[in-house]
């Protein structure tokens, strides 16, 4: 977590002289706002620290909407309270069983967004009403407001603000010195993935190949905004995510709408996310056993649609992101519930080629491809990364439950990729045998070909073989056009050429005679 200001106040309306024993108001203090005297003295007190802090303009920070159906104390209001001050929304859809829900906060309500002096008092007005909206308000490690339930307050500030006390107290209001704000953020030590270049050209792959095709852009807490994703289109959503929103991947939309409607369980609830029309919004409203007959009958001629689950275990998608800012780094400090996927990001990010890793053989495919896990995540070794010497099936080689060391050849973080090398922790055998250029070797013949036949230069079962083309064998050794020599025959060779590189060994069994 970064550095917090030195000192924090409590300013309340409450005497601290009505309190019982453990510590509860019990004065004649209503907890909602006056809208009046009472509620200009809390916007006067903010003011006052922020003058005596040096403090003219701050950030919204973790923005949030508890429910776009309003569940406060108060009245909801058109636009959250926040009517006038931020461009207006753009759509929205959450939380309606008719998907036709309003249009969401307004655009420039986002993470890290500066905002005037004259505007953040109005954003606590709203915070102090309970008018659906909430955020921090902070400006770097210098001062920050925080509004609680019930009308109590939070400054901290970088200074004792002696002058902004007693003009609290001037107020009628009281402040109380605290040693922090219990609405401080919690920020874990993760790394989050952030939707830089690297994911959105991974996304365009995961597109590409159809293992993708929503994106859910929440870019306050409580809202989000779904983005339908197409081959080619990825780039163009891109602009449109709001500065810090977090991501979440999601497999793509079914134009099968019938049977995706009649998965929707029984006695559950799910989140129906569709498209009206191609190229159309994507809408999306969470329904349970009451409202999805309405919903299904509103839809029924939709596009494409896709049913989520709701509940924390079971809504997982592929993977998530947050939006870093323009110069890459991450500074939102909410997290994304993380995905398998992430968990592998974080992984792999530590990862570099060249790098030896141990790992255990969890599998070896029916295409042949050999599976390690490396510590939660299965890399993979291709056939011609298990082995210098050649082999008939990869189980000559490794067995599951094998613990192995490998040398990592590359590293992809989305799609989620990592090769691993065996043989390259070994020196090439093969290339020994350039030092016996020139020199007559007897083998075993292992194979006739049209062109040729195959002899084993090694005394080993699994020896380098090298190619006598039929040109190279001796006049007796031919039958017209056939070849006479038989696999098992030994064959005096000379070698003539060993190119470790192509994996070829040129042989001669006419110069080896002829050198005899």
């Amino acid at each position: 977590m970064g550095r917090v200001p030195s000192f924090f106040h409590r300013v309340t309306k409450y005497d601290p002289a009505h309190r019982d024993r453990h510590g509860r108001y019990t004065g004649p203090q209503d907890t909602l706002s006056d809208h009046g005297e009472v509620e200009a003295a809390y916007l006067r007190a903010v003011a006052a620290f922020a003058e005596d802090s040096g403090i003219d303009e701050l950030a919204v920070r973790e923005p949030q909407i508890p429910s776009l159906a309003h569940f406060g104390a108060e009245p909801p209001v058109d636009g959250f309270g926040l009517a006038g001050l931020f461009p207006p929304a753009r759509e929205c859809h959450a939380g309606s069983p008719t998907g036709d829900s309003p249009g969401g906060p307004p655009e420039g309500f986002h993470d890290g967004a500066v905002v005037p002096l004259d505007v953040g008092l109005e954003l606590v007005r709203a915070m102090l009403r309970d008018n659906g909206a909430w955020c921090r308000l902070e400006w770097e490690d210098r001062f920050t407001v925080h509004v609680g339930w019930d009308q109590y307050l939070y400054i901290g500030t970088d200074r004792p603000c002696e002058r902004a006390r007693a003009r609290t107290r001037q107020l009628g209001l009281f402040p109380e010195r605290l040693d922090s704000s219990p609405y401080a953020m919690e920020t874990g030590e993760d790394v989050q993935r952030p939707a830089d270049d690297a994911f959105w050209g991974g996304l365009s792959r995961m597109v590409s190949a159809r293992r993708a095709g929503v994106l859910e852009e929440m870019y306050v807490e409580g809202a989000s905004r779904w983005h339908r994703l197409s081959r080619g289109g990825v780039e163009e959503v891109r602009p449109r995510i709001a500065p810090r929103a977090r991501l979440a991947v999601w497999p793509g939309l079914s134009s099968d709408v019938d049977t995706v409607l009649s998965t929707f369980p029984a006695d559950g609830t799910a989140e129906c996310v569709w498209q009206d029309e191609e190229d159309g919004p994507v809408r999306s409203a969470l329904v349970d056993g009451d409202t999805f007959t309405a919903l299904a009958g509103r839809i029924s001629g939709a596009a494409a649609v896709s049913l989520l689950p709701v509940t924390a275990d079971e809504r997982v998608p592929l993977f998530t992101a947050v939006m870093p800012d323009a110069d890459g780094v991450v500074r939102a400090r909410w997290r994304t519930d993380p995905a398998p996927a992430d968990r592998h990001w974080a992984l792999l990010r530590t990862l570099r080629p060249g790098r030896i890793v141990g790992g255990t053989v969890t599998r070896i495919a029916d295409f042949g491809v050999t599976f390690v896990d490396i510590g939660g995540f299965e890399a993979m070794i291709n056939i011609p990364e298990l082995s210098w010497r050649s082999f008939d099936h990869p189980s000559d080689v490794v067995s599951v439950g094998e613990k192995v060391d490998a040398e990592i050849l590359g590293v992809e973080l989305l799609p989620e990729r990592v090769s691993l090398s065996l043989k390259a922790l070994h020196e090439d055998p093969m290339r020994l045998l350039t030092g016996r250029i020139g020199r007559t070797v007897v083998g075993p013949v292992t194979k006739v070909l049209p062109f040729g036949v195959l002899v084993r230069v090694e005394e080993a079962a699994d020896g380098f073989e090298g190619l006598v083309h039929i040109s190279e064998l001796r006049d007796e050794q031919l039958d017209g056009t056939d070849i006479a020599v038989r696999v098992g025959d030994l064959l005096a060779v000379r070698i003539l050429d060993v190119d470790p590189i192509r994996r070829r060994i040129v042989l001669s069994h006419r110069r080896a005679v002829a050198g005899a």
